[in-house]
């Protein structure tokens, strides 16, 4: 094998050792509980780190093939660390936890987790850094939604959160434990070959009754009458206040 070829197995071969053996947590993968992490799942998280774009399962089946071939196991499209020097623990639920973890949904998924929750047949991985979460995310969907989730009322409300390195893992996060940016309405339109040039979509009528009209109170002109708005809270503000009241 040319120099240059051996030397990218080898190099590839510390890598799949540290991220399987020692810190699958620092790459956001959760291992089943034999250790394997799916082909997939790996190559993604390999493909997230500068200069290892060029990955394929390929490379890593010449690893397999070579002098280290003892250092791994393979499954069906899966693949673990004979060695490893890491230990899921999911017995005893983590008391001590940050106020707040982050998790990141994809778009399609994001009205459900604030009607319904988030639940897995497995894990959810759960972060303290929202970066982490992105990443992890994104391996699903290219611009996916983060939510906060806040451990204090989940931890009165006796859900178990597990430690796992720099994430922590849960099985199901309830909605009230859940905060994020609202879900986007989309505005539904015709198809702009179905409309005339220059035709705007319908909207709804207004309804009215015979002798009555609008009022836009902002444009009364007895200034005690005027209402003065004040701007909606947004969930960021709701976030800070369900915090505020869990220090009080």
């Amino acid at each position: 094998m040319h120099k240059r070829t051996q030397f990218k197995v080898d190099s590839l071969s510390h890598l799949l050792s540290y991220v399987l053996g020692r810190r699958p947590d620092e790459f956001g993968l959760v291992p089943d509980g034999e250790g394997f992490v799916p082909y997939r799942d790996l190559l993604q998280a390999i493909h997230e780190e500068t200069g290892w774009g060029y990955v394929r399962q390929g490379h890593i089946h010449e690893v397999l093939y070579g002098k280290d071939r003892p250092l791994f196991e393979s499954g069906e499209d899966r693949l673990r660390a004979a060695e490893r020097r890491w230990s899921l623990e999911t017995e005893n639920s983590c008391e001590t936890l940050p106020k707040i973890l982050y998790v990141a949904v994809r778009r399609k998924a994001h009205a459900n987790a604030l009607e319904r929750g988030l639940r897995s047949g497995r894990f959810l991985a759960l972060s303290a850094d929202p970066e982490m979460a992105l990443r992890i995310a994104k391996r699903k969907d290219p611009k996916p939604v983060i939510l906060e989730v806040h451990t204090g009322p989940a931890l009165e409300q006796g859900v178990p959160f597990f430690a796992f390195g720099r994430l922590y893992l849960a099985k199901e996060i309830r909605p009230e434990f859940i905060s994020g940016p609202p879900v986007e309405e989309q505005e539904e339109t015709a198809p702009r070959e179905d409309r005339q040039e220059g035709e705007r979509p319908a909207g709804k009528p207004a309804q009215f009754t015979p002798g009555t009209f609008l009022l836009d109170a902002r444009r009364d002109p007895d200034p005690k009458r005027r209402i003065k708005g004040r701007k909606a809270r947004g969930w960021k503000e709701e976030s800070r206040k369900l915090r505020k009241g869990r220090d009080a």
